[in-house]
């Protein structure tokens, strides 16, 4: 039996995780998904924001500006990107300015420092390419970029190398209560936990009722984006928004923590949870805001792109409760439930201290070291590495520069990767121009020989996405 199990591996279901492995109790963490950060961690902006949007006294105001306050040291300790390239919000208008000036006002009262509104000559100076329809924005400096899926391996891992434990592949189907607790049930497996905390994502209205419990529902909010290649990167060096709408944000455009430009997303509201489809028409939006925003948007340069789904909750708030004893909920973390994930994690410590007694471990490990370390060291520093390790004077994937040495040691550390996304999440092989048409094979046989299977039977992401079904002179006889 397990003290506490946590359904959902996303950014909140990690965070929480690597929190409570500070503490001696047994943590599980339980998803449906082959790896962790496969729902909305995976795919959204990166955005650390400011806290200026939230309304004031909802949990989103309170735990986004506590959780960007800490974003930085928390990365720092997980050898994790992080940027502080502040935020900006700008307008077109003098309706515009009204906006600007309510959202200056309410980060004021959510605790948000030096935040401001500039406009022509300092405009233009912070953001040269802005475009010149833009008379005025809202900056906070306070605002940084992460890599969102870097962060969510990171922490699942640190939780893992202190001791929790995660079980991948595991779709709660039946949650039984007990007079011990609760067994969560897939298929013929069993988990038994005296507490469970439901961070599932799209789905935690679907685990709620599984508990009884009906009191809020969760709908799939559509975003799509456009990825521009790393020379595109120093376009613009904040995170530049439109004024927002109750739909969202609106059509960003923002550097990366890894150099390149992302535009988008899209919002529409839906209730397919699993249609993740890019179109055409999203594609048009995201073309044509992001150009009104910044002059000389490179669209030929763009080298991929994505649609990920947000959790909206029917509250129009994070909906962080205890409906009965030892039942947790942290549902609805839409944005900005990035910023706020490590908040969100003391949290609901704070709520779980009320029900259990955590005492803190004498060997707790805080660091992890960085996945991306070799690739900034000196040329010094590589080469006495390569002397130990040859692995690391071959290079796989020439469009990120990423060596074979890398590669393992992501196979080989918590939470190991299973398949091409998997690796290409914790290295960016094959996120560069080629998108893996030259390094695939290669980080193929890797896998095969690291996790001593078929060459045949690794996947680009799980499931049945076959790469190949056998060698070239077998098939073709």
């Amino acid at each position: 039996m397990y003290d506490v199990a946590i359904i959902g591996a996303g950014v909140v279901g990690a965070m929480i995780a690597r929190s409570l492995s500070r503490y001696d109790v047994t943590v599980c963490v339980v998803d449906k998904e082959h790896d962790v950060a496969m729902g909305a961690t995976k795919a959204n902006s990166a955005i650390v924001h400011a806290g200026f949007d939230a309304e004031c006294g909802t949990l989103k105001a309170l735990l986004n500006v506590r959780g960007a306050k800490m974003m930085g040291a928390l990365c720092e300790e997980l050898g994790v990107k992080y940027r502080n390239n502040g935020s900006m919000v700008i307008g077109f208008d003098e309706e515009d300015r009204k906006t600007l000036q309510i959202l200056l006002e309410r980060g004021i009262q959510n605790g948000v420092e030096d935040l401001g509104i500039v406009e022509g000559k300092e405009l233009k100076e912070l953001e040269p390419n802005l475009s010149d329809r833009v008379q005025c924005a809202l900056y906070a400096p306070t605002a940084g970029i992460v890599c969102p899926y870097e962060l969510t391996v990171a922490a699942m891992g640190n939780a893992m190398d202190n001791g929790a434990d995660l079980r991948l592949g595991f779709s709660v189907e039946k949650i039984e209560s007990t007079d011990e607790g609760y067994v969560l049930s897939c298929g013929d497996e069993r988990i038994v936990s005296r507490i469970v905390i439901n961070a599932a994502g799209l789905y935690a209205d679907k685990i709620a009722q599984m508990v009884g419990d009906d009191t809020f529902h969760i709908h799939p909010r559509r975003g799509e984006y456009i990825l521009l290649d790393k020379e595109c990167g120093n376009l613009v060096s904040h995170t530049i928004f439109r004024t927002p709408s109750k739909m969202g944000k609106g059509i960003l455009v923002t550097p990366t923590v890894d150099g390149n430009l992302l535009l988008g997303p899209t919002s529409v509201d839906m209730e397919d949870k699993e249609d993740k489809c890019t179109t055409a028409e999203g594609f048009s939006k995201i073309i044509a805001e992001a150009c009104e925003n910044v002059d000389g948007i490179p669209m030929g340069k763009t080298i991929t792109s994505f649609c990920g789904l947000r959790a909206t909750g029917s509250t129009g708030d994070f909906i962080i409760t205890a409906p009965r004893k030892g039942f947790i909920h942290v549902a609805g973390i839409e944005s900005p439930g990035l910023s706020a994930s490590p908040a969100i994690a003391e949290y609901v410590c704070d709520m779980l201290k009320k029900e259990m007694t955590l005492t803190e471990k004498s060997d707790f490990c805080a660091k992890r070291a960085p996945m991306h370390a070799f690739r900034e060291m000196s040329i010094q520093q590589k080469n006495e590495v390569i002397k130990k390790d040859p692995a690391y004077g071959k290079i796989i994937c020439r469009c990120e520069m990423v060596t074979e040495g890398e590669i393992l040691a992501a196979i080989r550390t918590n939470p190991k990767p299973h398949d091409l996304d998997g690796v290409k999440r914790r290295t960016r092989a094959q996120m560069g121009r080629c998108q893996g048409g030259f390094c695939s094979p290669y980080i193929v046989e890797l896998l095969a020989n690291e996790m001593n299977v078929p060459y045949e039977s690794v996947t680009k992401s799980g499931g049945t996405s076959i790469i190949n079904i056998g060698k070239t002179k077998e098939v073709l006889s």
